[in-house]
């Protein structure tokens, strides 16, 4: 296959299509063989590109954005603009709550109360308070919002992810930045997702989390390091709870994966193994698709790295940290995984998702005011804090683009559902939510859009989630034209909106 071909595998009109490799017996065997290192191939971004007949690795021509990197925080569940970024002091009491606006860094801004460690630091990060879309039920948000596009796939299904949705944004920028040549490091995949699954407490998966018709082979590497709970909430230990105040006891100990060899598996063995792949890829060297080989051996590679490569390790083991990062970071849930991600991040990960909560743990419908006042928004301010403060401490806040967002914000009214909760609290609302950003070029103490007087809808400068996603990918460096191709070789846009406008000094 043509270099010139393999460049241009990511870009519309780029010339021949990339053919989709019939995988013969040989080298089904050689694949297969790659589950002898004990490591699942969606984890290996090169083997991906491989068996789905793409150009892995591609080192294109291709403009930078001011990040490098993105940690995207995702609080699953509905984050409540006016108990957050957008309170509305001078409306109704049905309509502006309990909690009261304390000022910024920023002359002008305010936001919660119960946010003082970020307010201190507004100079660092920017708003957005007019993202909208049209669905208020949660499997739908979730695929909107962690796919960016506002249309739902033919045949959405919200109680069973299918491989006709969406991919997610990670695995999309996880895709283009391998195949983009756009990470230093192959040590790790481009993209990771951590700590949990987003699992509903009936134990179906959310939809929206994985490649989706992109294919399994280009999934994000799943970091699961927080077992799941139906009933417990929060920033477990220290923060736990249940929104129904059920009395539940909440056991769940957050424990990084283990990256080691198999149960029984020694070095001795391991190299053992790694001889035999020798052998079966010695049985394909008259193959006339050598440069395929030479790739699967670079991502052999990579398997062999992710099992003993210490910085790796060292970037899961988040609860071994000092005592004084744990303190600024927090001894909980949230605090580690801000903290896993920083290190993922700093050890060569481009994206890393962090879903702040299992599933629903910021669905206020009830007891909202006790709960994000004692639960929910004191250990989110402090990682977060520490998150900023690290990162602009190194010189890394100006690579690395921070996002936090729902899959929607909360109704302006404020209701009481009597059956289930003994307080009041709001329920879902996709027609506006507040989206923070910081780093990456974001100018600090900027406002995009606005919320009508009650907090319900856009009242200028409407942002869709297409404008989100777009944000991310331009600020990974990846090109508006870039496309992925499926196993037909037919492209599909990655951009479906232009970014942010006024966010970034560099964008208008």
């Amino acid at each position: 296959m043509a270099d010139k071909t393999r460049k241009n595998a990511l870009h519309a009109g780029s010339g021949p299509a990339w053919p989709h490799p019939l995988l013969a017996r040989r080298e089904a065997l050689q694949a297969g063989a790659i589950g002898l290192l004990g490591l699942g191939i969606n984890h290996l971004g090169g083997l991906q590109s491989l068996l789905s007949g793409t150009a892995a690795g591609a080192d294109l021509a291709s403009p930078r954005g001011t990040a490098k990197n993105c940690i995207f925080i995702f609080l699953s569940g509905g984050l409540a603009q006016h108990e957050s970024f957008d309170m509305k002091p001078d409306a109704t009491a049905e309509v502006r709550g309990e909690f009261r606006p304390i000022a910024t860094a920023t002359p002008g801004l305010q936001i919660c109360e119960h946010l003082p460690m970020l307010a201190a630091r507004s100079s660092q990060w920017a708003l957005c308070r007019s993202l909208t879309h049209s669905s208020n039920e949660h499997s739908a948000g979730h695929h909107i919002m962690l796919t960016g596009r506002s249309q739902l796939p033919a045949g959405f299904q919200p109680n069973a992810p299918s491989r006709r949705d969406s991919p997610s944004i990670a695995a999309v920028a996880g895709r283009a930045v391998a195949e983009l040549g756009l990470q230093a490091t192959t040590n790790l995949p481009p993209a990771a997702v951590l700590p949990e699954l987003l699992v509903h407490n009936s134990g179906r998966v959310i939809p929206g989390q994985h490649a989706g018709d992109m294919g399994a082979a280009f999934d994000p590497w799943m970091v699961e390091a927080s077992p799941f709970a139906a009933k417990a909430y929060g920033a477990f230990p220290s923060y736990t709870f249940d929104h129904q105040e059920r009395g539940e006891a909440d056991d769940r100990i957050f424990q990084a994966p283990q990256l080691t060899v198999p149960h029984g598996l020694g070095m001795r063995e391991l190299t053992g193994r790694l001889s035999l792949l020798d052998t079966l890829q010695q049985q394909r060297r008259q193959l006339d698709q050598f440069a395929e080989t030479q790739q699967f051996d670079r991502f052999r590679q990579t398997a062999v790295d992710l099992l003993a490569d210490d910085a790796v390790h060292h970037a899961l083991n988040v609860t071994k940290a000092d005592d004084a990062t744990l303190d600024r970071y927090g001894r909980n849930s949230f605090g580690w995984s801000l903290l896993m991600a920083r290190r993922l991040v700093a050890a060569g990960v481009r994206l890393v998702q962090v879903n702040l909560g299992n599933d629903e743990t910021w669905d206020t419908h009830g007891n909202a005011f006790p709960h994000l006042k004692d639960k929910l928004l004191p250990p989110t301010d402090r990682a977060v804090s520490a998150l900023l403060d690290d990162l602009a401490a190194t010189g890394e806040l100006d690579e690395t683009l921070l996002v936090m967002a729902s899959e929607f914000g909360r109704t302006p009214q404020i209701t009481l559902l009597e059956k289930h909760y003994a307080l009041p609290g709001r329920d879902h609302w996709g027609a506006v939510q507040s989206v923070w950003f910081a780093g990456g070029g974001v100018t600090g103490g900027t406002v995009i859009g606005s919320s009508d007087k009650d907090g319900g809808y856009p009242r200028d400068e409407p942002v869709t989630p297409e404008n989100f996603a777009a944000t991310i990918y331009a600020a990974l460096g990846i090109p508006q034209t870039a496309v992925w191709r499926d196993a037909e070789s037919r492209p599909h846009q990655i951009y479906h909106g232009q970014p942010i406008p006024g966010l970034t000094s560099s964008r208008s």
